[in-house]
């Protein structure tokens, strides 16, 4: 649940463009540009480093102190490099105290299920509505003991208290099902090492021959 505050300095950009950004990430700062309610966007500077570690959780609830005026936000797309994973520019989007928002949370399983099966996810996150100062960091499913040909649906989610699923009660989450065996045959590799075991038995039997 998103309950240590996470106070972020953040200066209001005076420039704008592909220089101004390539010069402001070189000076360790990242390009934000938060907004919502109804507000004009406003274009911001923030610690590269530290807004880095904050947005490792993609539903992380941040306090911006822009200039001496705080803000809560969330982050609402993150762009990143695609080699070094450094952050290039974040959006960032207003939200209230008591306000809910629908947010994306991984899904944990929980429990084994009956012998001889194996299980599917079929959803790896899911959203939720919660309250924008009380997210959730994940949902769960149990499949203990559960046999093959069991579905679980979105009803069996087991969630914190004040978050909803955003699904219908029927949609599947995970499968339970037996393992499916599969018969690879004889691999070239296989048919090169029998070949290679019974080459020297032909030059022998071709040496008696003579």
């Amino acid at each position: 649940m998103s309950a240590n505050k996470i106070l972020i300095p953040a200066e209001k950009r005076t420039e704008s463009g592909k220089g101004a950004a390539r010069r402001a990430r070189r000076d360790g700062k990242v390009p934000a540009v938060v907004y919502g309610h109804g507000t004009e966007p406003q274009h911001l500077l923030l610690p590269a480093h530290q807004t880095f570690l904050a947005v490792r959780n993609p539903n992380a609830l941040l306090t911006l102190d822009i200039e001496g005026e705080e803000q809560m936000v969330l982050p609402k797309e993150i762009q990143r490099d695609v080699i070094r994973e450094d952050l290039l520019h974040v959006d960032l989007l207003i939200v209230r105290r008591g306000e809910k928002v629908i947010v994306d949370v991984a899904v944990n399983v929980e429990g084994e299920p009956a012998p001889n099966t194996v299980f599917n996810l079929e959803e790896v996150t899911v959203s939720v509505e919660a309250e924008a100062t009380n997210l959730p960091d994940s949902v769960t499913i149990n499949i203990e003991g559960r046999e093959a040909g069991e579905h679980v649906y979105a009803a069996d989610i087991i969630t914190p208290e004040g978050a909803t699923v955003q699904l219908e009660d029927d949609y599947v989450i995970a499968t339970i099902s037996e393992p499916v065996e599969v018969d690879l045959g004889e691999t070239d590799e296989d048919e090169a090492a029998e070949a290679a075991e019974g080459a020297p038995a032909a030059e022998a039997e071709e040496a008696d021959e003579e």
